[in-house]
This record gives structure tokens, sequence and C-alpha cells, in this order.
């Protein structure tokens, strides 16, 4: 999968930066896009290939993640 970033121009005239679409391809980001922002301009498309991560997720490094968010976040924030 590849993450593609776009800056567009919506078709009211706002420009919205920084939108990250997860695709197999350009073509199936711009049409994920179009769903969510209805005739807007695109201006900018970057694409960065995601890149693997270091190490298998299993359960019992999922949580540890989770621990780890639970314990630097105080109890009643998001």
């Amino acid at each position: 999968m590849t993450r593609f970033g776009f800056n567009i121009r919506t078709r009211s005239g706002q420009k919205v930066d920084n939108i990250s679409i997860l695709a197999a391809n350009r073509e199936e980001a711009e049409r994920r896009l179009k769903q969510m922002y209805y005739r807007c301009e695109i201006i900018e498309c970057r694409c960065k290939q995601s890149e693997p991560s270091s190490e298998p997720l299993d359960m019992e490094n999922i949580i540890s993640l989770i621990s780890r968010r639970a314990v630097r976040e105080p109890s009643g924030t998001h």
C-alpha cells in the first residue's frame, strides 16, 4: 500500500492541505478523495511508500503498545 498526500481546493475555493489517503494506486486514492471532496481541484499529490514494521505485531506487542500509551496519557483525556 502507498500513502498519498493531497493538497486540494474545494469547490467553494477553500484550500485544504495534507489530506492523507492509503491506497493501492493513485487512481484509487483520487477516487476516494473525490468521494469526500466532490468536484475538488487537486493542487498537489505526493506519494510515500509505506514501510513495513521492523518487528511483527503479535498479541504481546499490541498489548505492550496499548499499555505504554495508557501510561503516557492521563485518565479522561483523548
